[in-house]
């Protein structure tokens, strides 16, 4: 049997939509990373396991920086296999199925992006490199300053752990309308203003490129990154 799709074979469509969902650009990469609250870091423990934890982070001069207690399972974990996975993720919105069909619940869908890194992991020992990664974790989360920056010779580096980890690869998706036609996109923003409400819809359209604009919808950009 040969699976088609709008005509299409199946795997032809998958492989084409999977193209349009990926982040091309690095620098779009880094920008959403350190646009994000909180990302989560996975080792293996002891017996085989995952282990995965959400940690504040920041991305500074090609790699991943946290913060964390100096003691713990997780930097055991790092300690015995270095070998690390990364991720940050927004979600964007849910889409509910009677968007596209009016019975069928496998259509539901979610607008998202997420950036996933394999990675290997390190405890920072060079206390100028501390500093620079806690100086800039603070910067990206207390921007209103209050606060000395850190120097290399400061003790209370010494009360802390910085975990680095150096991208072996990274790879970006995003599914924020760019693989619906433009007036495609147009109905679906509607459906969720009807959903949502226009002002809990903004963000979301401002995502898809959309403005709600002398009370009516237009699309200001293609969403590309």
């Amino acid at each position: 049997m040969r699976i088609t799709f709008n005509g299409r074979p199946a795997l032809d469509y998958h492989m084409q939509l999977v193209k349009k969902l990926e982040i091309k650009s690095r620098e779009k990469i880094i920008e959403f990373l350190n646009s994000q609250p909180a990302g989560r870091i996975a080792s293996i423990d002891r017996n085989g396991y995952p282990q995965v934890i959400p940690m504040n982070f920041v991305w500074a001069d090609g790699a991943i920086y946290m913060h964390s207690h100096p003691a713990g399972e997780k930097l055991d974990n790092m300690l015995r296999n270095p070998q690390v996975g990364f991720e940050v993720d927004q979600h964007v919105c849910f889409l509910p199925s009677y968007y596209f069909h009016p019975t069928d619940a496998s259509q539901a869908d979610t607008l998202y992006i997420s950036v996933v890194i394999k990675g290997t992991a390190s405890l920072v020992r060079d206390n100028g490199e501390k500093a620079r990664a806690l100086n800039a974790l603070m910067e990206k989360y207390q921007k209103e300053g209050g606060y000395e920056q850190l120097a290399p010779e400061m003790p209370v580096l010494q009360e802390v752990a910085v975990i680095k980890v150096v991208p072996d690869e990274m790879r970006g998706k995003y599914k924020v309308g760019q693989h619906w036609s433009r007036p495609y996109r147009l109905k679906m923003a509607q459906n969720i203003i009807d959903r949502e409400g226009l002002e809990n819809a903004k963000p979301v359209l401002a995502i898809m490129g959309v403005v709600f604009k002398d009370g009516r919808l237009e699309l200001e950009s293609d969403p590309e990154m």
